[in-house]
């Protein structure tokens, strides 16, 4: 019987949910693409709960100690002698969400001579050192498309607060003010400004139909460009650089992956490309953008706002920079593990783990790597290589309670 390492993050400060906002949530069982949602065999737990904290489990525990084996949940991920650590001599399955990653190195991976599977509940493996786990014939899968639409209204949410300048307005009505013309010195319309996605996979191309009714002007950049449908239904601008996206917006939001390829991508040098007062949302991973570069542009007017929920490392340390730079929108990673997108990635995870042990093929749309090769969603996604170095950096966070 295989033993499951699952990482969550912490319960809530005042503790595990008694009762919820809400009664239900819709239940949604196909994409726009026509993927459908997660499919396992059964569920235990009811949607809408919360199950991505420890005490949640991802809803996991009665379907896999029933079936013999042995499940270690724990939110201490980072350090040398973290749970995460003592518990992989003898694991086969690590599993962990991009909001509170196990970064599973190489270093890790050669501490699990037992390791079999690594699985993300949840959308991005850039946590994992892919080539280490090609190397080791270990399988990589991710819950596709899972929360793809949960981050892209959360991408949308943060753009309208960036530039209706939503959140230093917030915080005049909590301090008892009326401070109109301090909060629309920097407020804007939305309407009629140049907005573009670096790629318009799932996510990227969910921004774009979202913010069509707004009477913006659409623009993308991805080595795998929309059909001409699409383009003409979204009356879509293409890009072939990031240059040339740059120069034409007001905002752009980043919505790719993180492989070596795009580590670092938003840099000084890249960020001469963009306009004076352009507007910055990522929600992909936070080490797209080179971190210091960012704190500079905000500070210099390049950058008139920066928001997002990704960061490098996560959690981030109490000292990172981004948490009091000026004009930022930054948010802890939730972007995609609201209560409804939960339901799916935990169902999914669930979906994965049935597969695996029956030694039935894994959804190929759910596959990272397999056989020691990049493979289904990751050989249109990911590169080989790693991107988890400066990870350890993550032990310097505090928690607060």
């Amino acid at each position: 019987m295989a033993k499951i390492v699952l990482v969550l993050y912490d319960d809530p400060v005042d503790g595990y949910p008694k009762s919820y906002a809400r009664d239900d949530i819709p239940n949604i069982t196909k994409y726009p693409d026509g993927q459908t949602a997660p499919t396992p065999s059964a569920i235990d737990f009811t949607p809408g709960e919360l199950l991505g904290s420890v005490s949640g489990e991802l809803g996991l525990r009665k379907y896999l100690e029933s079936n013999g084996h042995t499940l270690v949940v724990t939110s201490d991920k980072d350090g040398a002698n973290s749970k995460l650590d003592q518990e992989l001599h003898d694991a086969e399955i690590v599993i962990s969400q991009p909001f509170w990653p196990a970064y599973m190195t190489a270093e890790r991976i050669a501490k699990a001579p037992k390791l079999k599977a690594i699985i993300t509940a949840g959308i991005g493996s850039d946590h994992t050192d892919l080539q280490a786990a090609m190397d080791r014939g270990i399988t990589v899968a991710e819950v596709t498309y899972c929360n793809s639409n949960s981050v892209a209204e959360h991408v949308v949410m943060q753009m309208l607060s960036l530039v209706r300048n939503y959140i230093p307005s917030y915080n005049w009505v909590t301090k008892g003010g009326w401070n109109i013309a301090d909060c629309v010195a920097r407020s804007y319309d939305i309407e009629g400004m140049h907005v573009g996605t670096v790629a318009a996979g799932r996510i990227g191309l969910r921004v774009l139909r979202l913010l069509k009714p707004f009477d913006v002007n659409l623009h993308y950049l991805d080595r795998h460009r929309l059909p001409e449908s699409v383009e003409k239904e979204l009356n879509l601008t293409h890009h072939t650089s990031l240059e040339s996206l740059a120069k034409a917006c007001d905002i752009v939001t980043l919505n790719c992956p993180l492989h070596p390829e795009t580590e670092h991508m938003i840099n000084d040098e890249t960020l001469k490309f963009f306009k004076r007062g352009t507007y910055l949302v990522n929600t992909a991973r936070g080490k797209l953008c080179d971190r210091d570069a960012i704190v500079r542009a905000l500070e210099s007017g390049k950058l008139a706002g920066y928001a997002g929920d990704v960061w490098f490392p996560q959690p981030a340390p109490q000292d990172h920079p981004w948490r009091t730079m000026p004009h930022h929108g930054m948010t802890p990673h939730i972007s995609g593990t609201s209560l409804s997108a939960q339901a799916r990635y935990a169902a999914g995870t669930r979906e994965i783990l049935e597969a695996y042990f029956s030694g039935k093929p894994i959804r190929d749309e759910y596959l990272v790597v397999q056989g020691g090769k990049l493979a289904g969603v990751g050989a249109h996604s990911y590169s080989a290589g790693n991107a988890t170095g400066g990870s350890e950096e993550a032990a310097k966070f505090k928690k607060v309670n």
